[in-house]
This record gives structure tokens, sequence and C-alpha cells, in this order.
């Protein structure tokens, strides 16, 4: 309920010990590189504090705007950080988009989103797919470089993606009918109603989804174009 939200922080001593160990063994791994990879260990790192163990996690069980905020910290933020900490140099681009694309509708399909909520062993297998085929696509779409006809792949592969976070959106919008009936209760309890809270959740994928991945493929269109010149 919205009185209590600010102290609904989840404590779960199996969640932070793998937080914790993972972390530890970010760092271990890191142990003779720069201070760039580090940083984007610690960014990644302060997603997951925010996705998992900040109020927003409990939110999540209220609002499927909140889920899908949440979605956005893990696909824009944490995937990517961990992307640049750990880049796997032959990530294949492809095959990154298609399963980060599977992952993000498999999330919206109301039989697995059911699924998910209601065993937290496919609630974590989903979590952890959309996140290691997140830091598939971005580690490969962020290593692209040279000739331009390979930036505008890694361009068009995150326009894409963005197209596909507005098709979801325009769904959740429009659509006439509750999706995910697991909200009922807690998007009444904020006073929104289970519709607008899934059209609220359409506005999310729109807005903080494609917004973010539109900027980035324009930033790789315009590297890839300098270092086109620059030949």
């Amino acid at each position: 309920m919205p009185e209590t939200l600010a102290g609904a922080w989840t404590l779960e001593p199996a969640l932070l010990t793998a937080l914790a160990l993972s972390g530890l063994a970010g760092l271990w791994w890191l142990r003779g590189a720069g201070p760039g990879p580090r940083r984007a260990l610690g960014v990644a790192g302060a997603g997951a504090v925010v996705a998992f163990v900040s109020p927003l996690c409990a939110l999540t069980v209220a609002l499927f705007a909140a889920r899908s905020l949440h979605h956005m910290v893990l696909i824009l933020l944490v995937a990517p950080a961990l992307a640049v900490a750990f880049p796997w140099r032959r990530a294949p681009l492809g095959a990154g988009f298609i399963a980060l694309s599977a992952a993000l509708w498999a999330w919206h399909v109301p039989a697995l989103y059911a699924a998910a909520w209601d065993s937290a062993a496919v609630y974590w297998a989903m979590q952890l797919a959309l996140l290691g085929s997140g830091w598939v696509f971005w580690t490969a779409a962020l290593s692209r470089r040279g000739e331009l006809s390979v930036v505008l792949g890694a361009a068009g592969a995150a326009t894409a993606l963005a197209a596909q976070m507005g098709l979801i959106g325009a769904i959740l919008v429009f659509a006439p009918a509750v999706l995910y009936p697991e909200h009922l209760v807690g998007a009444e309890g904020f006073g929104l109603g289970a519709l607008g809270d899934q059209q609220l959740a359409g506005l999310v994928m729109w807005v903080p989804g494609m917004v973010p991945l539109a900027l980035v493929a324009g930033w790789m269109l315009r590297q890839g174009w300098r270092e086109a010149d620059a030949r």
C-alpha cells in the first residue's frame, strides 16, 4: 500500500547474499582491469539493488506499471553496464537480439506472466533470461566498430528493439480488457484500477523504454559516420 511503500525493502538473506557474492566475484574478475569496467560494475550493482531490493521490487507486486519500469532498469541500465564491465567480444548480435526480444515478449504473455507470479523458480528463470539476453545483446551492439555496415546493423537492432517496446506499449495502452488480473487488488490500492495500471505500463514502455534506445541508435549512427569520414 502507498503508506508503507517507503519501508518496503526486500531484505531476504538469500537475495542479499547472492547479490553480494556476485559483486565480489565481479570485482575479483576485474582485479586487473581499468577504472571503466569497475565503474560499470558499480552501476550494474546499483541497478540490481534498485530492481530487486528497493521498494520498486515490492511495488511490482502491486502494479504492472512498476513491473514494466523494473524491466526497463534491467534492460537499459543493468544489462548494458554488465556489457561494459564484462564484454564478450564475439557476442552474436542477431542471437542476442532474438533472445532479448523473446524474453521481453514472454514477460507480456498472460499465461507466462501468471506462471512467473505463481512460481519463484519460473520468476527467476525469466528474470535471468531477460538479463542474460540483454547482456549478450548489449555487449554485441556496443562493441560493433569498423565498417559502417556493421555499425548500421547494431543501430538497426537497437531501433528494432525500440519498435518492439513501442508495439508492446501500444497493446497495453489500447487493450480493452485487463490482461494481468494478478494486479487487480494492488492497482485498486493505489487508486488506479487494473486497466489504468495496464495503460500506465504501456506508457512506461513507450517513453522510458523507446526514447533511450532511440538515442543509443542515433549515437551509434553518429559514431559510425564519424569513423567512416575519418578513413
